[in-house]
């Protein structure tokens, strides 16, 4: 996948999921947006060579270096984020301050947090959506 292909994909993710982030699990309009990143998950499947497993949350949080600014601020070295996470933190921190040697390594943390109370969200809302076809 190009790069561009990926940040579009990644960005089609970030706003997916902000929009499912407003809806109660079970509400019917969510359907559509669970469609959506259903299609974004094949999509990046389909590119991603069968040997490379994806890396966990724990493994990208341990695989990322974070070193001490002059500033006095813990910083993230951004080339040491492998894709697509980088794409992702990338994508959800849009406008967000940063220092010009790496992002904050604490607006890094707030990522991982938020990514899965995200995916939470998203199990919650793909359950109610199976319990409702049964139904």
């Amino acid at each position: 996948m190009t790069h561009d292909e990926l940040r579009q994909l990644e960005g089609a993710r970030r706003r997916t999921l902000w929009a499912l982030g407003s809806l109660r699990p079970g509400d019917p309009t969510a359907s559509d947006l669970l469609a959506i990143l259903d299609d974004l998950d094949d999509q990046e499947r389909n590119d991603t060579p069968c040997s490379d497993k994806p890396l966990d949350l724990i493994e990208v949080r341990n695989s990322v270096s974070v070193m001490r600014h002059s500033s006095g601020i813990d910083i993230i070295l951004e080339q040491t984020i492998p894709q697509p996470w980088r794409e992702r933190f990338n994508q959800a921190s849009i406008g967000s301050t940063r220092l010009l040697d790496g992002p904050y390594a604490s607006d890094w943390d707030k990522f991982l947090a938020c990514w899965e109370s995200e995916m939470q969200h998203l199990d919650a809302h793909r359950a109610a959506c199976s319990k409702a076809k049964l139904d």
